[in-house]
């Protein structure tokens, strides 16, 4: 009785796999169909629930320029439809924010299946720390990058000249300021990922530490504005991020050391 009933678990257990492999490449394009279907029916609807606070929502974006500029200077649109388009194109970007949480989990739901358990359970913690360090970025770049950049630039202008930023323009700087520090707050997770993979080890990084800081300001340099406070305020961050995936990293080795 036992001896019948040993292949008819293990045939059970093997057939979702060769299923998996022998589902046809439209069947897998159905599958990633859906999920995106929910991805942009999700981002609609936080994109409408939060339209009527749209311009609330550029108010609050505009509240560091605006404490820095003086009493006799206000924000200027110099388009006809910069009053309405500016606050729209910020709304969208507030919706994404806030879908992303859900954006990552469809997409884990689509590449599950295919992953091994060992790869899901390195998957998942390496997705919800991207989501959160990628809006920890956004919040450095907001309440302490951002308003130190601005202050600079207002403290530095002639007097003769009056500061008055357009809408659009100031809207354009600080969603690629957002962007740039939310990508670089992923630093941990991509070194992570080097290691995880074999691409590189911690001892290796470790001994290229010396050309990985330099490479921090030399990047921060070209992708943050023309001043020496916006690239150590970027350059720094790059570099403690790193030391902290290259912590996790001999974290992470000495643990597969262990097991082995």
């Amino acid at each position: 009785m036992s001896d019948s009933l040993a292949p008819q678990v293990h045939d059970a257990s093997s057939t979702e796999t060769p299923a998996l492999d022998a589902m046809p490449i439209t069947q897998h394009l159905m599958v990633l169909r859906k999920h995106l279907f929910k991805i942009v029916g999700a981002l609609i609807a936080i994109f409408f629930c939060l339209l009527p606070f749209a311009n609330k929502t550029y108010i609050a974006l505009s509240e560091p320029l605006r404490k820095q500029l003086p009493a006799t200077s206000t924000m200027i649109a110099t388009d006809v439809t910069a009053t309405f388009m500016a606050p729209f194109k910020l709304n969208f970007f507030i919706a994404l924010m806030l879908a992303m949480p859900f954006i990552i989990y469809q997409l884990w739901a689509f590449i599950k299946p295919a992953l091994y358990e060992k790869e899901k359970n390195l998957a998942f913690p390496l997705l919800f720390g991207s989501i959160v360090l990628f809006y920890s970025g956004i919040a450095f770049a907001y309440f302490i990058a951002l308003p130190s950049i601005l202050h600079f630039f207002i403290s530095v202008s002639p007097e003769t000249v009056a500061p008055m930023t357009d809408i659009n323009s100031y809207l354009s700087f600080c969603l690629k300021l957002f962007l740039v520090f939310g990508v670089t707050f992923e630093i941990p997770i991509i070194t992570l990922v080097l290691i995880l993979v074999g691409f590189v080890t911690t001892k290796t990084l470790a001994e290229k530490r010396r050309f990985i800081v330099v490479g921090c300001f030399f990047v921060s340099m070209f992708i943050t504005p023309p001043d020496a406070i916006s690239m150590i305020m970027l350059a720094i961050p790059m570099w403690m991020l790193f030391e902290l995936g290259l912590l996790l990293g001999k974290v992470i080795e000495k643990r597969k050391t262990v097991d082995a």
